[in-house]
């Protein structure tokens, strides 16, 4: 039997067979490149995790750097209490899908503590995640061996404006917070004032929302390990 090729129905089960097609053809694509995306994402992690430490890596020497100075059989994950969840990897707590996840009380979020040894020296890892003006915010900040000092901070974003809210990625910015306690709420200033160690940093000019969903995260977040470290 000859097939119309001008009908209706010749159309619209072409249209369906292309669509099936070409959504076989990349969910197989997907699925192919999964291991390389959660890889990727697996070495961008510990590179943050370094960042956070003043630790300079690469793609190609994050690993090696990671596993040289993360002690990952002293690393814990806390509750919002501060007290220490058994049987956790500290590694695998996606802290900006438990953020994002509205059926999940704040109370029952887990918090991954990371444990490095930088010459000889403890520090301790903190991840924070919060929300900027147009989007999700987060970071990773180190505390020296006295549990209440900060070593290194390191800030990123997903959509802050360039020049305004995104210049909290910038050294600039998130060194700011070196030397700062994490023993008191560190304030988001507009005056100017922020400079030096004071329980204080500078704003960014133009991106008061971003600076105080920053000053936000990081008070919300640090209250909770401090709570673990005054028993620890």
């Amino acid at each position: 039997m000859a097939i119309n090729k001008d009908s209706n129905g010749y159309t619209f089960v072409f249209a369906i067979a292309l669509v099936v097609i070409v959504g076989a053809g990349l969910a197989a694509v997907s699925m192919g490149l999964k291991p390389m995306q959660d890889k990727n994402v697996e070495i961008k992690k510990k590179m943050d995790i370094l960042g956070a430490l003043n630790i300079e890596s690469t793609r190609q020497n994050a690993t090696e750097l990671y596993d040289k100075h993360i002690l990952t059989d002293e690393c814990v994950v806390i509750g919002s209490e501060g007290q220490v969840k058994d049987g956790l990897v500290a590694f695998n707590i996606d802290i900006k899908k438990q953020y994002k996840d509205k059926n999940l009380n704040p109370k029952d979020r887990d918090y991954p503590l990371y444990v490095a040894d930088l010459d000889g020296e403890t520090k301790y890892v903190i991840p924070v995640v919060g929300s900027g003006l147009w989007g999700p915010i987060w970071g990773y900040f180190s505390v020296d061996s006295d549990k209440q000092t900060i070593f290194g901070a390191k800030f990123d974003h997903q959509g802050e404006t360039p020049g305004l809210g995104a210049e909290i990625k910038q050294k600039f910015y998130y060194s700011q917070y070196e030397g700062e306690k994490i023993t008191g709420d560190i304030k988001s200033v507009k005056d100017g004032t922020g400079a030096g160690v004071n329980g204080k940093v500078d704003g960014i000019t133009g991106g008061t929302i971003t600076s105080k969903g920053v000053e936000e995260m990081v008070n919300r977040t640090l209250s909770v390990y401090v709570k673990y470290f005054n028993n620890n």
